[in-house]
């Protein structure tokens, strides 16, 4: 077999997708992005959508390695840290200006805006979503993978990471686990300028993020692009299909709402204050699109501890390898942690075989098994974390004051071991 260089796919373009794109381009390692979505507008990278914390070992991490920190300081005013917690009558009982450690919150498009920028043209190939993935058969020293992507054809790797998402297909060349609907369900409401078109929702949901719990239900917020308070509204359910068997959404959000405000197992039993922001965010969505029904989604993870025996030539990062819970702001941040780790070894092992796809594979393959393990330990740690904080959060009558309680534990302990200065 004649000797040449490794093929590498990156199947996914969301954050991790980018970030592994950034640190090979970095170290000049040739790569293509398979992403099923259009390309973004400028406009659409410019609408709200939901805000990313960052945090400081893997977040934060992975953009200082991409030399990326100083221009995501640049998009940090959009949503302030404060947090406002209000129990389901809509009476505020918690307040802070932000937690003990710095999480700078951006936009998830402005994120990708950012990462997009750093890659060069023609390496991300658009609307080009995985039908499958399969191992080929062959006498040759290494490993080769299949990636069909229907009507754009079949095409060859030496190595593929896997950042497709919760619903991965490259997913199966390594596990038959598939996620498991978790019991919640959530629509995502936009009020745009709200500071200049509803001042006293603006002031009562605040710079930052609010969040209100009872009922095992819950309406969040968070300031977000276009000067919007993004909102959130969260429902226990057990039945998976519950919204469309419902008829919630079978009409737009401003129809859905008298449902949503009455029932007295949504929100008929939450106060005024409440009904009125979850109400003019329905109505503001039917209003910007009359004719778009309501959205209502459903939150899966993967099993407990979800891992897999290792293959040559495949990886799984980010929400492929570990779908998790929203409740602890860690989705993103695993997986560019994920993303930065996995670089590092495709990086080392680049380094030292970059003519030979063989000799890559045989360098690469202890270096992915090693970032496997630690991968799948950290996941699980985080998702262990996102799951106790959906308990707390949704899992009783009274999550709001289990949330204030549990807030100004942390806070107190934080002040308690933080260093003097004299």
């Amino acid at each position: 077999m004649p000797i040449r260089q490794p093929r590498l796919a990156i199947v996914g373009g969301g954050p991790a997708g980018l970030t592994v794109g950034i640190l090979l381009h970095k170290h000049q390692i040739p790569f293509t992005i398979f992403e099923y979505r259009p390309k973004p507008t400028d406009d659409e990278l410019e609408s709200p959508v939901g805000m990313l914390d960052l945090h400081e070992e893997s977040g934060l991490a992975a953009l200082k390695e991409c030399a990326l920190l100083e221009g995501f300081e640049s998009h940090t005013a959009v949503c302030s840290e404060a947090q406002i917690i209000a129990n389901k009558e809509g009476d505020i009982i918690y307040k802070d200006d932000g937690g003990p450690e710095a999480r700078p919150e951006i936009s998830r498009n402005s994120l990708t805006k950012l990462l997009l920028d750093q890659l060069p043209a023609g390496s991300i190939h658009w609307e080009h979503k995985l039908s499958s993935a399969s191992y080929l058969a062959g006498d040759s020293d290494n490993v080769e993978i299949e990636l069909n992507f229907g009507r754009h054809g079949k095409h060859t790797f030496d190595f593929v990471v896997g950042a497709d998402g919760t619903w991965s297909r490259v997913r199966t060349l390594l596990t038959s686990a598939k996620p498991r609907y978790a019991g919640l369900q959530y629509m995502m409401l936009a009020i745009r300028h709200v500071s200049e078109r509803y001042p006293t929702i603006s002031e009562y949901v605040g710079t930052g993020s609010f969040v209100s719990l009872g009922k095992r239900n819950g309406i969040m917020c968070q300031r977000a692009l276009q000067d919007s308070a993004l909102i959130y509204a969260f429902l226990s359910v057990d039945n998976e299909h519950f919204a469309e068997d419902s008829g919630l959404t079978k009409g737009t959000p401003a129809e859905a709402s008298e449902r949503l405000l009455n029932d007295e197992g949504l929100f008929g039993q939450f106060g005024p204050k409440l009904k009125e922001l979850l109400q003019t965010a329905c109505e503001e969505e039917t209003r910007l699109d009359p004719n778009a029904k309501l959205v209502v989604r459903s939150l899966y993870t993967l099993p407990h501890g979800h891992s897999w025996e290792h293959r040559t030539g495949v990886t799984l990062v980010g929400d492929a390898s570990h779908v998790m819970l929203p409740f602890a702001g860690e989705g993103v941040n695993v997986a560019m942690w994920d993303a930065l780790d996995v670089s590092r070894s495709i990086i080392k092992a680049y380094e030292s075989s970059a003519t030979s796809a063989v000799a890559f594979q045989a360098a690469l393959d202890p270096l992915v098994k090693e970032f496997e393990v630690n991968m799948a330990a950290r996941a699980k740690e985080k998702a262990d974390e996102a799951s106790n904080n959906a308990k707390l959060m949704l899992g009783s009558e009274d999550g709001a004051t289990a949330m204030a309680d549990w807030m100004r534990a942390a806070m107190q302990q934080a002040k308690a071991t933080r260093p003097s200065v004299e």
